[in-house]
């Protein structure tokens, strides 16, 4: 059978019954498997065979949805964790340790970006991060001895930069490291960086995954390209022997296409153990099973809106790169031709204040700590997710002070566009 389109395997990727098995995939809640001998477990610890012992590490519905998500991407292996801060925070502690050094985009996710500068740089991991517009001199002259790996987003939450992902990769191949990509925004429907060079894609799966606000979760998967033993000398983790697992060294053994997720699992799971519960996974899969057809509408609304903020008196700015002028217009004709996603990020003139009064005066549109669901939400970045960020901090994430970040929903556009006019009017 030929290569599945995205749609197909939004609703039926990732698990298919047999004979007499749950249409749906089936919630294993349990903590434990039991196992008639102690032999058999003892090859699942010595990872000489698969299977489930213990929840904390892998779970049938987890692995199901994992599995979904993977083909999605077109990549070869995955797995879900507790949230898409843990995914980011695995995905860059599976080949970053102390004394090794970190090239990231400078517009990334508040969160993201202190995860990195402050509590990994207390782990011993520096960081230089770098423009999204960075030239390639700029780019090359990032890297160290040290450097690991290059960090960014497809579409960065709440600046909504696209990072030129072909660039990126290229100056991390040049370096010997892969590229990771945050692709929480763009979605697999709209995006799939594997296809332009990126080596190991992240998810917040909380947002457009789920769409409806219900389970915090994340994913990471591995496109299978990266030539570990290449680089060898650059990822002893994953090609020298780990003894914590009797030897086993995870690029010989598991090669290309499972080496770094099997390495993420055995060790980073087993030791920090933030395991997406079953449930929170059935969840997901619920969500993902609409996703093609939610992210036509989210895009549909935020251009919608993006629009109609662009002609107003009171907005001095409107970030939304399906926007024809906009400066990361053509790289999203490039990257995110059939669209971006529903998140608008506009600048009020009155600044802070005129954020506050705006966002107060919203009758459909919640201010909520929260993008990318079914119901419209809004938020000002620099008061909530980013205020741990310097104003310098700020301005170089491309997030100013009176900056709102708005996720538009699935509901009537123009009702969302009525709200913001009646929002906008209580701005004197």
């Amino acid at each position: 059978m030929h290569d599945l389109h995205p749609e197909t395997i939004c609703v039926q990727g990732g698990y298919t019954p047999a004979n007499g098995e749950p249409r749906q995939i089936p919630i294993i809640q349990s903590t434990t498997f039991r196992y008639e001998s102690g032999e058999e477990m003892g090859k699942l610890f010595d990872l000489e065979a698969a299977g489930y012992f213990y929840t904390r590490l892998q779970n049938p519905t987890n692995d199901y949805v994992a599995a979904k998500i993977a083909a999605l991407e077109g990549g070869t292996a995955a797995m879900l964790t507790s949230s898409g801060q843990a995914a980011n925070f695995f995905a860059m502690f599976n080949l970053a340790s102390c004394g090794d050094h970190i090239v990231a985009s400078s517009s990334i996710y508040g969160g993201t970006f202190n995860l990195i500068s402050v509590t990994m740089a207390r782990m011993g991991i520096d960081v230089t991060f770098v423009s999204p517009t960075a030239t390639d001199e700029e780019l090359n002259a990032a890297f160290r001895e040290n450097t690991k790996l290059v960090f960014g987003e497809t579409i960065a939450n709440p600046a909504l930069t696209v990072l030129d992902i072909e660039q990126f990769a290229r100056a991390a191949h040049a370096h010997g490291v892969p590229l990771i990509i945050d692709n929480t925004f763009a979605t697999p429907v709209n995006c799939r960086p594997f296809e332009w060079g990126a080596d190991i894609v992240t998810h917040s799966t909380t947002k457009y995954m789920d769409g409806h606000g219900a389970a915090v979760g994340g994913a990471i998967v591995d496109s299978g390209h990266f030539d570990w033993m290449a680089h060898a000398d650059k990822f002893p983790g994953l090609c020298t022997p780990d003894e914590s697992y009797h030897g086993i060294t995870y690029a010989e053994k598991f090669g290309k296409e499972g080496a770094f997720i099997t390495k993420c699992t055995a060790q980073l799971m087993r030791d920090f153990g933030s395991i997406q519960s079953p449930q929170h996974a059935f969840y997901l899969n619920l969500g993902l099973e609409s996703l093609h057809v939610r992210m036509a509408r989210h895009c549909e609304n935020g251009l919608a809106v993006a629009k109609y903020l662009s002609s107003h008196p009171k907005v001095a700015s409107v970030s939304y790169c399906d926007l024809p002028g906009d400066p990361y217009h053509a790289r999203a004709q490039k990257y995110l031709p059939h669209g971006s996603c529903g998140v608008v990020s506009f600048e009020l003139k009155g600044g802070r204040e005129a954020a506050s009064v705006f966002m107060n005066s919203l009758k459909l549109a919640a201010i909520e700590t929260h993008v990318a669901d079914a119901r419209t939400c809004c938020l000002n970045p620099a008061t909530t997710t980013h205020r741990q960020m310097t104003d310098e901090q700020l301005r170089t994430a491309g997030v100013p002070a009176g900056l709102v970040r708005m996720s538009c929903g699935l509901e009537n556009a123009q009702d969302l566009i009525d709200d913001i006019a009646q929002a906008l009017d209580q701005i004197k």
